[in-house]
């Protein structure tokens, strides 16, 4: 018994707390689904303007705010200066080992469950042909 313990401490310190649902946390920048309150893909977080249901949550300080750090600084620099000056906390999440369609997070510490994390964009559309 005392041997895996050893082994367990030493596997541990070399790679780190073992993680459930590690293709979740890929996804959602380090955090799992069910902490999501809303994500925004990797485009909606390039578009020019800030989405207002983003900046609505900002004064809910049980939220974290993540950021894909692959995306340029320009893209991303906005929600930053809204999470400074909402004194949100915020992360720049760099070391995904695989890319992720997802350029923002809020999320709790525990689990909520919303059962709609994404915002829809309008899309305009043509009936006649």
């Amino acid at each position: 018994m005392a041997g895996n313990n050893v082994e367990d401490y030493l596997i541990k310190g070399i790679y780190g707390e073992k993680q459930i649902k590690i293709e979740e946390r890929n996804v959602f920048l380090g955090t799992i689904r069910e902490r999501v309150e809303i994500a925004l893909t990797t485009s909606q977080v390039m578009a020019n303007s800030i989405y207002s249901q983003i900046e609505a949550n900002f004064s809910n300080k049980s939220l974290t705010l993540l950021l894909n750090g692959t995306l340029p600084y320009t893209a991303i620099s906005k929600y930053i200066k809204l999470a400074k000056k909402a004194n949100l906390p915020f992360s720049l999440v760099n070391n995904l080992p695989t890319p992720t369609p997802i350029g923002l997070v809020l999320a709790h510490k525990n689990a909520v469950d919303k059962n709609e994390i994404f915002i829809k964009d309008e899309l305009y559309h043509s009936t006649q042909f």
